[in-house]
């Protein structure tokens, strides 16, 4: 099956790859693209991560990207209002964001006028098109984790602070009733597989062992396209163009494999394409910082293949470190002492199986580039909701209309039920247990119920046009490179979506904790597992850059970035 995206008429879209903060250059290429096309624009622009929503220099000071690379960008003059965006445009977060701007929107909200972050996760509507968001990028060791970063951040937190968290999927994975367009940064693990892998590793060389080994792209996106399975799904991060159609048969009885052994619905295609062009050592490579960390043990499953690397070696311990006491001296000990007993029950993959309500079976994933001359890093699509799909199409009017961008009722409940355990700036804080769907569905359909009373019914489901400015703005001649970090805000935003859906707004703080917070500077980060420790890094009122990853204690990385 070819995997190249399919058009339908219905809603205009421009899907672009990473960002880095080249907002001016990327609406200049949609209006081009759309003038191509014979368009008068789009409905939609979304941007597929590392958006780089910088108001100012302090921002910069919590970006993960070398100081030398630090630049301000296009957004601060959307932020400030010289610059409108002309097109609706959407974003997921990614690995090189404004993180201390990012943190004020988590349940999302405008960056600017008429461009908005889908926060942490997210399910919209824009013209009916139901569009579901994931932001970061996996790291298996932080994914359990609370959201514990908080200014001022030390060099861990603007490490760890973009990093996928269970509660956040778990969210999405209740979803029940179907998506028409999935976005992540990451590429969901094992996507490749599903398109012409041979002109993947042609391109990019480093892949192959990574998708040998099973460790290319998120777990995390994987288990919500494997839940969600949109006709769409949109990606980053890479920075490279690849198509891939995955096929769902049936439910995932198996967690996702490790291996490469399994056979695939889509078959890889040969392919005439030249072999990649020399790497271009001018380049910015903003990534290489968060390739080169320390791998962590595999956390996922290997369905029916081998068994992952951290598994095996448990199992082989057990083994070797079998007790030597008798059966019948065991049996007189207390209760307590006895071994657990085994479960026989069958590892599912989270999000399984599929609800029935959601019925598409065929994935179409796009993985595109980030713009610079001669990538390809631009898309233009029509999607309608899926349920209208099949339908005839509709003449299009002779004037279009703007798009209604709408929260998603469904989204809304599941957000109420979630709230309490969203836990901000506890480090030591345990994770909080996942309970299962069978315990959160009752819950979601009650508040659900409550959505419908108290924001559907009273016409609020109309996302307003609330921006306003927290951070201070930057002016044309102020220095971009600075050690000052960033304050942190109280977005009004969030007080009012907070408001809207009956949760405490925990992101608020008065400004006494506030100013103690900045007053003690940024945690000590933890040692490292090579005997090493980070800096005290940036993030704080004069946190400066730091000693480098690995400091003076052990080999680390020695780069203070």
């Amino acid at each position: 099956m070819d995997p190249s995206l399919q058009e339908i008429h219905g809603l205009r879209i421009a899907v672009e790859g990473c960002g880095h903060g080249t907002l001016n250059a990327i609406y200049a290429a949609v209006e081009k693209a759309c003038e191509a096309r014979g368009w008068d624009g789009v409905d939609l622009l979304i941007i597929g991560g590392d958006f780089q929503a910088v108001r100012n220099a302090s921002d910069l000071t919590v970006m993960s990207c070398p100081v030398k690379f630090r630049a301000i960008g296009d957004f601060q003059a959307y932020y400030s209002g010289s610059a409108v965006a002309p097109y609706l445009t959407i974003f997921v977060g990614g690995n090189h964001e404004a993180s201390s701007h990012m943190w004020e929107l988590y349940y999302g909200g405008w960056a600017a006028p008429n461009i908005y972050y889908m926060g942490a996760a997210n399910v919209v509507r824009v013209g009916g098109v139901r569009i579901a968001g994931l932001s970061g990028i996996w790291k298996g060791y932080n994914y359990n984790k609370h959201h514990h970063e908080r200014l001022p951040y030390n060099q861990d937190d603007i490490k760890s602070i973009y990093h996928v968290r269970e509660l956040d999927v778990r969210k999405l994975l209740q979803i029940k009733s179907q998506v028409d367009i999935g976005i992540s940064h990451d590429w969901p693990r094992a996507i490749e597989k599903h398109g012409d892998q041979r002109h993947l590793f042609r391109m990019k060389p480093d892949f192959e062992q990574e998708s040998k080994d099973g460790t290319l792209g998120s777990l995390a996106a994987a288990y919500v396209m494997d839940r969600l399975r949109p006709p769409y799904w949109f990606a980053a991060h890479l920075h490279c163009k690849f198509a891939a159609t995955k096929i769902y048969q049936h439910d995932i009885e198996n967690p996702l494999p490790q291996s490469n052994g399994q056979k695939h619905d889509t078959p890889v295609v040969e392919s005439t394409s030249l072999p990649p062009p020399a790497p271009n050592e001018d380049e910015i490579d903003l990534d290489m910082d968060d390739e080169e960390d320390t791998p962590a043990p595999a956390v996922d499953f290997s369905g029916d293949t081998k068994l992952a690397t951290a598994q095996a070696t448990v199992v082989e311990t057990a083994k070797q470190t079998q007790s030597s006491v008798s059966s019948d001296l065991r049996a007189q000990l207390p209760a307590a002492f006895a071994r657990p007993a085994q479960s026989s029950a069958k590892r599912v993959q989270p999000g399984q199986p599929t609800p029935p309500e959601i019925t598409n079976k065929t994935v179409r994933f796009l993985a595109l580039d980030k713009c610079l001359p001669g990538r390809k890093f631009l898309q233009l699509m029509e999607a309608q909701p899926y349920a209208d799909s099949t339908e005839a199409s509709v003449p299009q009017p002779a004037s279009r209309p703007k798009v209604k961008f709408q929260y998603d009722p469904e989204w809304l409940a599941i957000t109420r039920v979630f709230a309490s355990e969203l836990v901000l700036g506890d480090k030591s804080a345990p994770a909080a247990p996942e309970l299962g769907e069978e315990h959160y569905r009752p819950l979601i359909e009650q508040e659900l119920q409550w959505v419908q009373e108290n924001v559907v019914k009273q016409d609020k489901l109309i996302i307003p046009e609330n921006f306003e400015l927290t951070a201070p703005i930057w002016h044309l001649g102020m220095p971009e490179i600075i050690s000052e970090g960033p304050r942190e805000y109280t977005n009004p935003q969030t007080q009012q979506f907070c408001g809207l859906v009956g949760i405490k707004n925990k992101f608020h703080a008065s400004e006494e904790e506030r100013e103690a917070r900045m007053k003690a500077g940024p945690a000590l980060e933890e040692p490292r597992r090579d005997g090493g420790f980070g800096g005290r890094g940036r993030g704080g009122r004069h946190g400066g850059r730091g000693r480098g990853r690995g400091g003076r204690g052990g080999r680390g990385r020695g780069r203070g970035w």
